[in-house]
């Protein structure tokens, strides 16, 4: 398993360096990067974040790999504080670690993941979050999980399910399987698609103080309007790095 899920995290190494999928190198670092991921576990997640179908870029006024900002509409990475080489660092340290479990953990953590998009042609989207769900639903996968048997589930914020958790903040992590029927949960739907929106709205209970937090309630606004998977999970990270009050 290891060998499996250390593939599905470096699978999309090649949007760190700008290499197209088809001319992407088969190693970076000494470690073998850019494989394809088993069980359509890439091609579902992706579904979860982008229209598959459209390839022209959604904001014609930004060509490169760097993610915009959702809360700010900013390109996230400042060429003013990061140097190239300290990018560079940051990515050979994420993806040249040898055990599977640990390297997630280090995904829910990177911030340099979160500097790049999935795709130029919709910039908003994260690849951090785009790699922590590809990781989560193959892990789903291989147990004989199936795509319509999914929760999206609400957990404590120190409980971590390796390769399941795709999102960890103060206040709660969350995590994709098919066993969370005591927990504030949803289910995904019958098929992959952007629906995001869709899920978060039928959560059983909700981890934002709705009624009495005006930053939870402008979050939990925005949340139930976002559809991209990839782009709600970062958008919740940015938001509270923001918060004022925090």
């Amino acid at each position: 398993m290891n060998d499996v899920m250390l593939a599905a995290l470096r699978h999309d190494a090649h949007k760190f360096t700008g290499e197209s999928h088809d001319d992407a190198r088969e190693t970076f670092a000494g470690v073998a990067v850019n494989q394809a991921v088993p069980e359509g576990a890439d091609h579902d997640a992706a579904a979860l974040s982008r229209p598959q179908q459209i390839r022209e870029r959604t904001v014609p006024t930004h060509e490169d790999r760097y993610r915009l900002s959702l809360l700010t509409g900013d390109p996230v990475y400042d060429h003013r504080e990061f140097s190239q080489g300290v990018v560079e660092s940051d990515v050979r340290d994420l993806l040249t670690i040898e055990n599977a479990a640990s390297a997630h953990e280090q995904w829910l953590e990177s911030d340099v993941a979160a500097e790049f998009n999935e795709s130029v042609y919709h910039p908003y989207t994260s690849l951090k979050y785009h790699t922590l769900l590809v990781a989560a639903l193959l892990d789903n996968y291989r147990n004989d999980n199936a795509f319509a048997a999914l929760r999206l589930t609400v957990s404590p914020p120190d409980e971590i399910e390796p390769f399941r958790t795709i999102f960890e903040g103060e206040r709660f992590t969350l995590r994709i399987d098919a066993n969370s029927k005591e927990r504030p949960a949803a289910r995904l739907g019958s098929r992959p698609w952007r629906s995001w929106a869709a899920v978060w709205n039928r959560l059983t209970a909700h981890p934002l103080a709705t009624d009495r937090d005006k930053y939870d309630m402008t979050l939990d606004a925005n949340l139930r309007r976002i559809q991209s998977w990839s782009t709600a999970l970062q958008y919740l990270e940015d938001f509270a790095a923001w918060r004022p009050d925090r």
